[in-house]
């Protein structure tokens, strides 16, 4: 399966790179004195290696002041700030990363885990910003040539951007102009009509395919084009967009889009690339790429935390623990159907406290985390708290989706490097919009728009999947990793039942039906915090949340993590911009970085 080959022109690259300016910490920092000007690799091979250094950025690392919290699965800022998820590990191990599970005053700009998601996608930007700044000046490229890397560059400029606005909504916008000559810049204006200006371009002028399967097509470019007017609440331009990708679209190696047979192979090395995969940060291992700790691999580097505490899976550490909440959302009635109002209360799934719950469940939960009792892809049986660091605030679910196979270990892990590494190192692509996403949008937007039909056509696309049992998990049988599926199907490792919805009522059910849906598709993929504040109810939601998570039992809260926690609304949708970055900004008098308020 071809891809970009990211590394082997990577060393070339962040020379070039750095040589061009702007890739620390600040996007104004000075470039360095005497390296080589753009004028040197303004050709088509300079501009190509450029161009390739913006897209190695998408996973997260690589980049000066990069680090685990800036990994590209977004499992620190749209998951363990959500519902969906613990930090996991003990509370003192990433302590910069415990306040997020309690919001309140815990959440301070002086976090350096800030720094680390602003820092990276700045550089992006700043990646994107020389390839076209060095196209102007480059000979020897045609004219539509240079289109297709503009193109992508503009692309990139504007995910970079969109990441930076989820995370911290006020922030500047930052295109080929700016440099250490022309500061002016700000984050007083809204970046929106900026980033639908980058992506309309790129959705007009990139093919539909291309030999190189992890670059970014037409299709993509719509696809983060719908995501951002979602996002604008622009449901009706949304929605047109939608229905196009639905109908027409293409993944960059010219296969249709569609949902894969088995749900897994969505997170599973030996399948990336396949026609549900709209867009994702290519990976790789065994290329040379990580030889030490604190290298830059090209396997999944931002997720190294993110395997049971022992045993199994990986080497460490116990990071990124599914919540209770979580596992009860996949229970089901009678029909198969989510319980929307009611799934918090009664006995939990796999708890730690008190009777486990005996009911129905939806088939997707075993593919999403780890259960005590239940098969762990070819691992055996999830051994329960032996594999948890911290059960009091861990609970007693692991992550999945990250997760290889016992019998990928080697194949698809990487064995050359040091520490960590060779059991850690994944060459899994991280999701960044598959074609369930699109689907789901477009159930939000027939909603919107009061075509519940329609919007129950999309939701029960998604749902139905799982109904076919060939897809299930089960005990006593084979894991075939080859295809992400069991291969005996003779005992379901639990009571699965999933039905399709026959109607919505009204526009409110649709919606309420709409919105869990996405969290039981997508769930530990790092969109459900961000998800909540665009739908505008994250406040009730995570305040509800902390206060279940907190409930005394035999003395003591539950999670004592989150004691004291509140989600202060009108604050904290958004986190605070680093200062380190308002003090390097703002130092010599003139106030570009204004802090969010509440901060």
């Amino acid at each position: 399966m071809k891809k970009l080959n990211i590394q082997s022109k990577l060393i070339l690259g962040l020379f070039i790179i750095t040589a061009l300016a702007a890739c620390g910490k600040s996007f104004l920092d000075k470039p360095p004195m005497g390296t080589l000007g753009p004028q040197i690799v303004a050709t088509e091979t300079g501009v190509q290696t450029l161009l390739i250094g913006a897209y190695s950025l998408l996973d997260g690392e690589g980049a000066a002041g990069d680090g685990i919290p800036s990994a590209a699965s977004n499992w620190v800022w749209g998951g363990i700030t959500s519902d969906d998820a613990y930090k996991g590990s003990d509370p003192t191990d990433f302590s910069d990363l415990a306040p997020l599970e309690k919001y309140g005053s815990a959440i301070t700009s002086n976090m350096s885990a800030l720094d680390n998601k602003w820092v990276v996608c700045y550089s992006g930007i700043q990646r994107s910003n020389d390839v076209i700044n060095t196209l102007k000046i480059a000979t020897g490229i045609s004219d539509a040539k240079k289109t297709l890397i503009l193109a992508q560059a503009r692309f990139l400029r504007a995910h970079y951007h969109m990441e930076l606005k989820k995370v911290f909504g006020n922030i500047p916008y930052v295109d080929e102009t700016i440099s250490p000559t022309n500061t002016v810049v700000d984050n007083k204006t809204d970046i929106w009509p900026k980033i639908n200006e980058d992506l309309t371009f790129a959705a007009a002028n990139l093919p539909e395919s291309w030999s190189e399967v992890g670059r970014v097509n037409k299709w993509a470019a719509k696809s983060l084009q719908a995501k951002a007017l979602m996002f604008q609440k622009s449901f009706p331009a949304a929605y047109t967009i939608l229905k196009d990708i639905i109908a027409n679209g293409k993944t960059s190696a010219g296969t249709k889009y569609a949902l894969n047979t088995n749900f897994y192979s969505n997170f599973n090395p030996a399948q990336k690339n396949s026609a549900e995969s709209v867009f994702a940060a290519q990976t790789s291992v065994q290329d040379g790429s990580s030889v030490a700790w604190g290298g830059d691999p090209n396997g999944n580097f931002g997720d190294l935390l993110n395997f049971p505490y022992t045993g199994g899976p990986g080497a460490c550490c116990g990071f990124y623990n599914p919540s209770q909440d979580l596992a009860d959302a996949y229970k089901t009635d009678a029909n198969g159907l989510p319980l929307l109002d009611s799934y918090q209360t009664g006995n939990h799934v796999s708890s730690q406290y008190g009777a486990k719950y005996a009911g129905n469940l939806d088939p997707r939960i075993d593919w999403t985390m780890g259960r005590p009792g239940i098969p762990y892809l070819d691992w055996g049986v999830h051994p329960g708290l032996d594999w948890i660091r911290n059960p009091v605030n861990d609970g007693t679910l692991s992550p999945l989706k990250n997760v290889y196979a016992a019998s990928q270990k080697g194949g698809f892990t990487d064995v050359g490097s040091a520490y960590w590494g060779p059991t850690e190192l994944v060459a899994n692509n991280i999701n960044l919009i598959r074609y369930s996403n699109v689907i789901l949008w477009a159930a939000e937007c027939a909603a919107d728009a009061n075509d519940l039909a329609g919007a129950v056509a999309y939701v029960n696309q998604v749902r139905a999947r799982m109904q076919n049992t060939a897809g299930w998990v089960y005990k006593g049988s084979d894991y075939d990793a080859a295809n992400a599926k069991y291969t005996t199907t003779t005992t379901p490792a639990d009571t699965y039942k999933i039905g399709l919805y026959t109607s919505f009522a009204d526009k409110a059910t649709a919606v309420k039906a709409i919105q869990m849906e996405p969290r039981l598709e997508l769930a530990m993929e790092g969109h459900r915090f961000f998800d909540i504040v665009r739908w505008g109810i994250a406040a009730a939601t995570m305040n509800a949340y902390i206060a279940r998570e907190t409930e005394v039992i035999n003395g003591s809260a539950r999670r004592p993590l989150k004691a004291g926690g509140v989600f202060k609304p009108g604050t904290h949708e958004i986190m605070p911009l680093p200062q380190t970055e308002i003090d390097k900004m703002n130092s010599d008098g003139t106030v570009r970085l204004t802090q969010n308020p509440g901060y």
